[in-house]
């Protein structure tokens, strides 16, 4: 296998008009090479410098999970750091959990922060959202968001072999003088979302979102939900 690390846009983009197989931290990757054998060309964005930044509002997906601190927002933070083990953390990239993985451990976090990604394709650069990014899996450069007022993140011990954990996120930002709280729930391999303006009545808040798809949750699940916005809005 010959591995590619382009160290520019221009040079990524013709990696990929080649064929070159974008590999992450290759934690998901390796095992199933190993089974299925390895491509010809791959290619790493760990030298690109537009995918590695990071900072309060941006980072980028050959960004290792280990490396997410607090320069980024708490939930973010809390979301990579809850990501596999130390050694996994080490490796693994923010593209590679967000496009790679069917867990996407980072998805509620990035959805609470109305993250934009921007991603490369073999015609060039572009801004999507998050669901087209989940749908068509392109080669993720950088995710944006403007930092929050306040966020939170919560995800529950799991079972060995059992489903993934409840995973629940939520942020408030201000938009045009409005605050308005946003929350993601991983339940299983589902991740549910809504918002909500907000502005001082909290048990309003959570009413507007039980109507929403949160409703069908199940109760344990909803009682996170609505202890974590709690404790939310009473900090926001």
């Amino acid at each position: 296998m010959l591995l590619r690390l382009p160290t520019s846009v221009s040079e990524a983009q013709e990696c990929l008009a080649e064929g070159a197989v974008p590999i992450g931290g290759a934690t998901l990757l390796w095992a199933a090479w190993q089974r299925e054998g390895f491509p010809e060309l791959a290619m790493s964005l760990r030298e690109l410098p537009d995918a590695n930044v990071l900072d309060r509002e941006t980072v980028g997906g050959a960004v290792v999970l280990n490396r997410m601190d607090d320069r980024v927002p708490d939930v973010l933070r809390l979301a990579a750091a809850a990501v596999g083990t130390g050694a996994v953390r080490r490796t693994a990239t923010v593209g590679g959990n967000l496009v790679g993985s069917t867990l996407r451990c980072l998805l509620p976090a990035a959805i609470v922060l109305d993250a934009r990604a921007t991603v490369l394709e073999t015609d060039g650069v572009h801004e999507t959202d998050l669901a087209e990014l989940v749908a068509k899996r392109p080669l993720l450069l950088s995710l944006r968001w403007r930092a929050p007022i306040a966020c939170a993140y919560r995800k529950l011990a799991g079972e060995a072999g059992g489903p993934p954990p409840l995973v629940v996120a939520s942020a408030v930002h201000a938009d045009d003088g409005v605050e308005r709280l946003r929350v993601a729930v991983r339940d299983g391999y589902d991740v549910l979302s809504g918002s909500t303006p907000w502005a001082t009545d909290t048990d309003e808040a959570l009413h507007a979102l039980h109507a929403t798809a949160f409703g069908d949750l199940p109760t344990a699940a909803w009682d996170v939900v609505r202890s974590q916005v709690t404790g939310l809005l009473g900090r926001g």
